[in-house]
């Protein structure tokens, strides 16, 4: 359930499934290549929203367990 830009409550049915589901992509690298997507955004989305936001990358790749010595 979600609170869609035309200011309605938006409640996924059983029978809609496949009609306008939110769609959530993330990108995570630099701010210049970030900036530089932002116009090619533009031309592909007629409508929608973009969020930036800093984040700090904790953790990058699969952990590796150690056996214990």
């Amino acid at each position: 359930m979600g609170f869609g830009h035309p200011s309605r409550l938006d409640i996924t049915k059983i029978l809609r499934l496949s009609e306008d589901l939110p769609l959530v992509i993330e990108i995570v690298d630099t701010e210049e290549k970030v900036t530089a997507l932002l116009p090619v955004l533009d031309l592909m989305m007629p409508s929608g929203l973009v969020a930036s936001e800093k984040v700090q990358v904790l953790l990058y790749g699969e952990k590796v367990k150690h056996a214990p010595t």
